[in-house]
């Protein structure tokens, strides 16, 4: 039931984020540059968002917390039906990004608390049904545009308050206390730690965040490079959307093989890492040399999708795993440092394609993933 709520969620959120380019420049009649400034602005809101979830949820536990940046999630979403100029737009947009960022840490953290047997299994699990959702809702989002934005938003701000309401229920059937799930593995640090003494155990996040937020800034190259770059060829808003319902396919069909790497070569968390900065290396560079084809965009998109599907379970897995209480915390520093790409890829990404086009993007895209891989090889000899 947990599974099924998460993917009706990410089926109305797949819907609003990957038109936001097309959005801005098409209706608001404002610049790829302005563009990239709004996703500069929901993304600094996310990093904020990012502590402030992994911070609070000790304090006011998982339902409050959860549950009340839901609700207000989807409130903000349903807004946007009325900002139709430009600074009540980026005003929803920032309150978009800060409170589903206070989401992220918190669920994580309660998946990672409740299950922890089976931590990795159950992020995967999610992730993947998340990204059917994602296949599903990019698919509807070019139908849903062509009719109306508005439609967009109207099924996002649904969703998320529905999935709000089922959390609460959720949570009230299970009968979830916090202390029964909080159990510390032995030799992990204790929840009540100073934020300086968590900070200062570097090995927990620190190459982590850093290969984490590359990726971040190289997958910014999809909505403020390649969205751009097919409006300017004259593509349809679907012909970008397409590429979103390509990765969720991938996604769901390409469990067996990640399941074989998994079992054969990629056999820990830490060698998963390094296999997704190598396969974004490739897929970015697949894309630099030939993304003047669509079938190769399509291509591109399936390779960095097997990188993604390598990171996305792993990454809270590894934090649960081994930071005991303080989990919330640094999955909320983490997710905070690897928003920090998103902050800094669409205003640069935007006013690099205004002026120059799409190459020196890709340039950027694919030495920042080469980046990550060595990022998370650090992590794993300092984490030995």
């Amino acid at each position: 039931m947990f599974i099924v709520a998460s993917l009706t969620n990410a089926i109305g959120s797949a819907t609003l984020w990957p038109l936001i380019v097309i959005y801005v420049h098409n209706v608001l009649h404002r610049s790829y540059g302005e563009a990239g400034f709004v996703l500069f602005c929901q993304s600094l809101a996310s990093i904020i968002g990012q502590f402030i979830g992994g911070a609070l949820f000790h304090r006011l536990g998982a339902k409050r917390l959860i549950v009340g940046s839901l609700l207000l999630n989807g409130i903000a979403q349903l807004s946007l039906m009325i900002a139709k100029t430009w600074d009540p737009y980026i005003a929803v947009m920032v309150a978009n990004g800060l409170l589903n960022a206070i989401t992220m840490p918190a669920v994580n953290a309660f998946v990672g608390y409740r299950w922890k047997e089976q931590r990795y299994r159950l992020f995967n699990a999610i992730y993947v049904f998340n990204n059917i959702g994602v296949a599903v809702g990019t698919s509807l989002a070019g139908i849903l545009a062509a009719i109306s934005f508005n439609l967009t938003f109207l099924v996002d701000g649904l969703t998320t308050i529905g999935f709000a309401l089922f959390f609460f229920a959720y949570l009230r059937h299970i009968g979830f206390r916090e202390a029964d799930s909080l159990q510390v593995d032995a030799g992990l640090q204790a929840g009540d730690a100073g934020i300086r003494a968590l900070l200062g155990d570097y090995r927990l996040y620190l190459f982590l965040a850093t290969g984490t937020m590359m990726l971040s800034i190289a997958t910014s190259t999809w909505s403020s490079g390649v969205a751009p770059f097919l409006n300017q060829l004259g593509r349809p808003p679907a012909a970008f959307s397409f590429l979103w319902t390509v990765n969720g396919i991938v996604i769901l069909v390409g469990q067996p093989i990640i399941s074989l790497m998994n079992r054969f070569i990629t056999k820990s968390l830490h060698a998963r890492l390094i296999s997704s900065g190598v396969f974004y290396t490739l897929g970015f560079a697949f894309l630099w040399l030939f993304h003047n084809n669509y079938l190769f965009l399509v291509i591109s998109m399936v390779i960095c999708t097997f990188g993604e599907m390598h990171v996305s379970p792993t990454s809270p897995a590894l934090i649960t795993q081994t930071a005991g209480r303080s989990a919330p915390f640094y999955l909320g520093l983490v997710g905070g440092i690897g928003s920090v790409g998103r902050l800094m890829g669409p205003p640069l990404f935007g006013n690099l394609f205004d002026f120059f086009g799409v190459v020196p993007i890709l340039v950027i895209a694919t030495g920042a993933s080469l980046v990550s891989a060595a990022s998370f090889f650090v992590q794993r000899l300092i984490r030995k």
